[in-house]
Protein backbone atom coordinates (compact mmCIF):
# COMPACT_ATOMS: atom_id res chain seq x y z
CA UNK A 1 0.00 0.00 0.00
CA UNK A 2 1.34 3.45 -0.84
CA UNK A 3 1.63 6.12 1.75
CA UNK A 4 1.63 9.01 -0.80
CA UNK A 5 -0.84 11.37 -0.32
CA UNK A 6 -4.24 10.96 -2.42
CA UNK A 7 -4.71 14.24 -4.12
CA UNK A 8 -8.63 15.61 -3.31
CA UNK A 9 -8.38 13.79 0.24
CA UNK A 10 -7.53 15.79 3.20
CA UNK A 11 -7.05 14.94 6.65
CA UNK A 12 -10.39 15.13 8.88
CA UNK A 13 -8.51 17.89 10.77
CA UNK A 14 -7.62 20.26 8.13
CA UNK A 15 -11.24 20.35 6.63
CA UNK A 16 -12.80 23.43 7.33
CA UNK A 17 -15.73 23.51 9.88
CA UNK A 18 -18.84 25.47 8.96
CA UNK A 19 -21.49 27.52 10.99
CA UNK A 20 -24.24 25.42 12.81
CA UNK A 21 -26.96 27.38 10.24
CA UNK A 22 -28.37 25.60 7.34
CA UNK A 23 -26.21 26.05 3.91
CA UNK A 24 -27.92 28.90 1.38
CA UNK A 25 -28.44 27.32 -1.91
CA UNK A 26 -28.82 30.20 -4.61
CA UNK A 27 -29.34 29.76 -8.12
CA UNK A 28 -28.18 32.57 -10.57
CA UNK A 29 -28.27 32.88 -14.35
CA UNK A 30 -29.16 28.78 -14.17
CA UNK A 31 -26.51 27.63 -12.20
CA UNK A 32 -27.01 26.28 -8.78
CA UNK A 33 -24.61 27.45 -5.86
CA UNK A 34 -24.47 25.74 -2.00
CA UNK A 35 -23.13 28.72 -0.06
CA UNK A 36 -21.84 27.91 3.58
CA UNK A 37 -20.01 30.46 6.37
CA UNK A 38 -16.86 29.30 7.90
CA UNK A 39 -17.31 28.53 11.87
CA UNK A 40 -15.74 30.81 13.84
CA UNK A 41 -14.34 33.16 11.32
CA UNK A 42 -16.89 35.77 10.45
CA UNK A 43 -17.54 36.72 6.70
CA UNK A 44 -15.87 34.02 5.34
CA UNK A 45 -17.80 31.88 2.79
CA UNK A 46 -17.28 28.81 0.66
CA UNK A 47 -19.35 28.59 -2.62
CA UNK A 48 -19.92 25.30 -4.16
CA UNK A 49 -20.85 25.09 -7.77
CA UNK A 50 -23.35 21.94 -7.64
CA UNK A 51 -24.73 22.14 -11.24
CA UNK A 52 -21.04 22.91 -13.08
CA UNK A 53 -19.40 20.18 -14.75
CA UNK A 54 -16.53 19.90 -12.50
CA UNK A 55 -16.52 19.76 -8.66
CA UNK A 56 -15.43 23.34 -8.04
CA UNK A 57 -16.21 26.39 -6.14
CA UNK A 58 -14.83 29.71 -4.64
CA UNK A 59 -13.94 31.42 -1.40
CA UNK A 60 -14.48 34.64 -0.29
CA UNK A 61 -13.44 36.41 3.01
CA UNK A 62 -14.60 39.94 3.93
CA UNK A 63 -11.60 41.88 5.75
CA UNK A 64 -14.39 43.80 7.68
CA UNK A 65 -15.79 39.97 8.92
CA UNK A 66 -19.14 41.13 8.40
CA UNK A 67 -21.93 38.84 6.75
CA UNK A 68 -22.57 38.96 3.17
CA UNK A 69 -26.11 39.91 2.22
CA UNK A 70 -27.90 37.71 -0.73
CA UNK A 71 -27.59 40.70 -3.36
CA UNK A 72 -23.88 40.26 -2.25
CA UNK A 73 -23.36 36.58 -2.68
CA UNK A 74 -25.27 36.41 -6.53
CA UNK A 75 -23.19 39.44 -7.48
CA UNK A 76 -19.98 36.96 -6.47
CA UNK A 77 -21.75 34.41 -8.16
CA UNK A 78 -21.86 36.58 -11.36
CA UNK A 79 -18.39 37.55 -10.85
CA UNK A 80 -16.96 34.05 -10.88
CA UNK A 81 -18.93 32.73 -13.73
CA UNK A 82 -17.81 35.57 -15.99
CA UNK A 83 -14.10 34.17 -15.82
CA UNK A 84 -15.61 30.36 -16.66
CA UNK A 85 -13.97 29.20 -19.87
CA UNK A 86 -17.55 27.49 -21.23
CA UNK A 87 -15.24 25.10 -23.17
CA UNK A 88 -13.70 23.67 -20.35
CA UNK A 89 -15.90 24.39 -17.28
CA UNK A 90 -12.58 25.60 -15.51
CA UNK A 91 -11.26 29.55 -14.98
CA UNK A 92 -10.41 31.42 -17.68
CA UNK A 93 -5.83 31.58 -18.45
Amino acid sequence: MSTEPEPGLAPEHTRPRYAEADPIVMTVDGQDFRIRQRAEKPGEYDFDWLSGPHEYGFGITRADGYAMTLPEMEEAIRNFLAEIDPATGYLKE
